[in-house]
């Protein structure tokens, strides 16, 4: 809780699918022997007032173009955006919980801010296994974000280090 308003985490507007030969991915991890390069993850975010709202307290973006429709209203986006990082610390949360999973350390990330997101955007992540690298037990992702419309929103590339065992 920060100050007297909670915090509300997104929940998944679609159910995530994941590229695992039909497995679930629980609580643990997926190691590098579960893990394959051209492999997939995908899930989707409903971009949310109250998202952005939280975002800004947690980060202290505090940015009027993401909070004040007014004042967005004059900005060549003609009313409030997501902030660019909102999409990374989304992206955060799928690599540590979901994929590779819990127990992945995230060690970098690559990002190309393409076009805005807006409240009211349906944005789809989805990554793939662009690389193993086994003697430091890391993986390369691709990570795409597109919006409801199909266009690509965020771009870039992430290294991590899925779980040991």
């Amino acid at each position: 809780m920060i100050g007297k308003v909670p915090l509300r985490f997104p929940t998944e507007k679609k159910i995530s699918v994941m590229n695992v030969e039909g497995e679930k991915v629980h609580r643990k991890g997926l190691t590098l022997k579960r893990l394959t390069v051209g492999q997939t993850y995908k899930t989707s975010f409903a971009i949310t007032a109250e998202l952005i709202e939280s975002f800004a307290r947690v980060t202290a973006d505090h940015n009027p173009i993401h909070l004040d429709e007014n004042y967005a209203g004059q900005t060549i986006f003609k009313k409030r955006v997501a902030q660019g990082m909102l999409g990374a610390g989304l992206l955060s949360g799928v690599l540590g919980c979901q994929f590779p999973g819990t127990g992945t350390i995230y060690l970098s990330q690559t990002l190309t801010f393409l076009k805005p997101v807006f409240i009211g955007d349906e944005i789809t992540l989805r990554l793939e296994i662009l690389e193993i690298i086994g003697a430091k037990n890391r993986v390369r992702l691709e990570t795409a974000f597109t919006n409801q419309k199909g266009e690509a929103v965020i771009t870039g590339e992430a290294l991590v280090k899925p779980p040991a065992q």
